[in-house]
């Protein structure tokens, strides 16, 4: 039974990803006209509103044709469903089969480390965590090759730099103006 709702998930996260495809980018009408509108989508209310009245050579609207499937509503890309966790009890009710946890902003660093301490045992998913061990190889990684970035950066300023110092003749001073007061005496 499990497998099935598992197959028929992944099955409308297929046929969703494919209907995006086809569905326009809803902007709000008129917003290519007026710098003040945002793109953002609006319904149109008015009277005489040409998208709202689904006027040919408008944008379309939305509208519930443009749906994806059901079964696939309100599920993250990678097929589970996206739960909100403040604190480790709430983790321990998340199903790890089909719900992952994705931490909430406001969770502090000590509340975090026991969250993911939590999961980690349940084995459920996080959806906003990075191991510790990546992200300090990819820094170190990141620091060497700005370290050889620099080092090659400064040897060819100190090349350029003696290149232009070589071509510049010495231009001759010019004579400073006498003042209106000088020239009086």
């Amino acid at each position: 039974m499990a497998e099935k709702k598992v197959a028929l998930r992944q099955k409308s996260l297929k046929m969703r990803k494919r209907v995006k495809k086809k569905k326009p980018d809803f902007v709000r009408p008129e917003s290519w006209r007026y710098v003040k509108l945002k793109e953002s989508w609006r319904r149109p209310r008015g009277l005489d509103n040409k998208v709202r009245r689904k006027v040919k050579g408008w944008p379309p609207g939305v509208s519930v044709g443009y749906k994806g499937p059901k079964a696939a509503r309100g599920l993250h890309p990678s097929g589970y469903k996206e739960v909100l966790v403040y604190n480790v009890k709430e983790v321990s009710a998340v199903n790890p089969k089909s719900e992952a946890a994705r931490i909430a902003h406001t969770v502090g660093k000590r509340k975090r480390a026991q969250i993911i301490a939590e999961a980690k045992k349940r084995k459920v998913f996080i959806f906003n965590f990075t191991p510790v061990e990546d992200l300090a190889d990819t820094e170190e990684e990141k620091s060497e090759e700005a370290e050889a970035k620099l080092e090659k950066l400064s040897a060819e300023e100190e090349q350029k730099a003696l290149v232009k110092k070589a071509e510049k003749p010495k231009k001759p001073r010019k004579k400073a103006k006498p003042e209106k007061g000088d020239e009086e005496q």
